[in-house]
């Protein structure tokens, strides 16, 4: 049994281009997730995964992140301080190396540029670069996830309270690209439910065991080639194992700053 009645407006969008009001009925937690299906065609995504076999991929520490989650792209949060701060004498020198290599794998068409022109087209403003003290942060990165990943919530205000951009985030959203998808499984999840601070007598490694959204209302999206989703990730959200096949995404933030320009990041 759900823990409320049904809210009829966090229903998963399908729709055949992003729009400026998509954008907003995501950060206003007015609608689940918006899907554009075949964002990129069936040859562009075969293209993307030559490029990608000339990207330097490594894995999580399964000790950090259970599973087995090949990733190329180094993200904020695994930067982070135990203070909630930014280790920028690593995160830098990782930054510079990925943007190094994304060049130099020379990806045509660039799944990450194409995606946000389509967005910043749809806001009418470009996308920029989210900045600490000027400096563009890395932003694309690409995760091989068969084995799913942990019920859990992004949101840069909650992981750096202390500020991190020189920008002011009031709202974020998650982007997916699918590239490559198993014949079953590989959903992703987004629940009706945001961090409380009751939810951490469920932690479980990086994330949260399944009874923290058990009567939550929830929608699931399985992954089709080339389809393109934007979601709220400060609701939970997961992934679900798939027995067989690649299930092959590039992925990063949006934020909505308070001068209404949306920024990006990994």
């Amino acid at each position: 049994m759900l823990r409320t009645a049904l809210d009829p407006l966090f229903t998963a969008v399908e729709a055949a281009a992003f729009t400026d009001r998509h954008v907003a009925n995501l950060t206003a937690g007015t609608v689940a997730a918006v899907r554009v299906a075949e964002f990129l065609g069936p040859g562009a995504c075969a293209a993307t995964l030559d490029g990608m076999a000339r990207l330097p991929t490594s894995h999580y520490d399964p000790a950090r992140v259970p599973g087995h989650v090949v990733r190329f792209g180094p993200a904020l949060n695994d930067y982070r301080t135990a203070d909630g701060g930014l280790d920028t004498g690593r995160y830098w020198p990782a930054a510079e190396t990925a943007a190094t290599a994304w060049r130099r794998a020379g990806m045509r068409p660039d799944p990450v540029a194409f995606a946000l022109d389509r967005i910043g087209a749809a806001w009418s403003a470009p996308v920029a670069p989210a900045t600490i003290a000027g400096r563009p942060v890395f932003g694309g990165t690409l995760r091989e996830i068969n084995t799913g990943a942990l019920i859990h919530y992004d949101d840069i205000n909650r992981e750096f309270p202390h500020g991190l951009f020189d920008q002011d985030v009031v709202a974020q959203l998650a982007f997916n690209l699918w590239v490559a998808v198993p014949e079953t499984g590989g959903a992703t999840t987004v629940w009706r439910h945001r961090w409380d601070p009751v939810d951490e007598h469920h932690r479980d490694a990086y994330g949260y065991r399944p009874e923290v959204v058990g009567h939550c209302q929830r929608v699931s999206l399985v992954p089709r080639l080339g389809d393109a989703l934007l979601f709220n990730p400060a609701n939970f959200h997961a992934v679900e194992p798939n027995p067989g096949g690649r299930r092959i995404a590039f992925a990063f933030f949006l934020g909505l700053t308070t001068t209404g320009r949306l920024i990006a990041w990994s």
